[in-house]
């Protein structure tokens, strides 16, 4: 779930794990990682393994623990195995592999983790948490997420670079929800008033999410338009000649 890029073969993505330790200790963590991630190449473990098995520890996170309104440890769970993304990208670095199957299942295991982080927010809501409005803004958020990932790639694969920072992108909705999530749970152990705080994210990320898919939506317009008036002023002086020849 997330592995460096140069060991994966695709570009630059924040995946949840660089973005909750890169900034202030990933390169502790890489150093204390790597032979953990030497012991698993040794036990002929793959990258690939470790990114399936750090997606279904966030899964189980998200799907067993916050349905139930056990926020803290399901973010405790869901913390624990965003170590993966350090620990496959590493693997991957010392055995020097690169490869599209690596990128692509990377990141549609991102796509899949997401989806089971806000999906166990909007069952909670549904249920136990008995707030629909609540539920429905869970929902967008995961929606959105998808979408606003979707917009970026399907920009892309038609040659454009898309290339806009929007405001709330996935390593931001994901620590947003996740702190936010875990401090929330604190309500258990008798800290007044911090429940407050996940409602609270969930508007945020839902009305960041918005804005950075609207975002992304005028850029790539700007972008086609400017793609297709390039392209119209390189045809345009040899047009010119042909219909020249043609009337001479």
């Amino acid at each position: 779930m997330g592995q460096p890029t140069a060991s994966r073969g695709r570009p630059a993505t924040p995946t949840l794990g660089k973005a909750m330790l890169n900034k202030y200790a990933r390169a502790f963590f890489t150093r204390v990682l790597t032979p953990f991630a030497a012991f698993l190449i040794r036990r002929g473990v793959s990258p690939d393994t470790v990114t399936l098995l750090g997606t279904a520890g966030v899964i189980a996170g998200a799907l067993v623990f916050y349905p139930r309104g056990e926020f803290f440890w399901g973010t405790v769970v869901i913390t624990l195995f965003v170590f993966s993304d350090l620990v496959d990208g590493n693997m991957a670095r010392q055995m020097g592999r690169s490869s599209r199957w690596g990128a692509f299942l990377d990141s549609t295991l991102d796509r899949v983790a997401d989806g089971a982080i806000f999906g166990g927010f909007a069952l909670w809501y549904a249920g136990g948490g008995n707030d629909n409005v609540l539920c429905a803004v869970s929902i967008f958020c995961l929606a959105s997420g998808q979408v606003v990932s979707y917009t970026k790639a399907r920009g892309e694969s038609i040659g454009l670079p898309v290339a806009v920072n929007g405001l709330v992108e996935r390593a931001e909705r994901l620590v947003i929800s996740l702190v936010a999530a875990g401090l929330s749970g604190l309500h258990t152990f008798g800290v007044p008033g911090i429940e407050v705080l996940l409602p609270i994210a969930l508007w945020i990320v839902a009305v960041g999410s918005l804005v950075t898919l609207i975002q992304r939506v005028v850029t790539v317009r700007r972008e086609s338009a400017e793609a297709e008036a390039a392209a119209a002023a390189d045809t345009a002086p040899g047009d010119s000649a042909r219909n020249s020849e043609a009337t001479s």
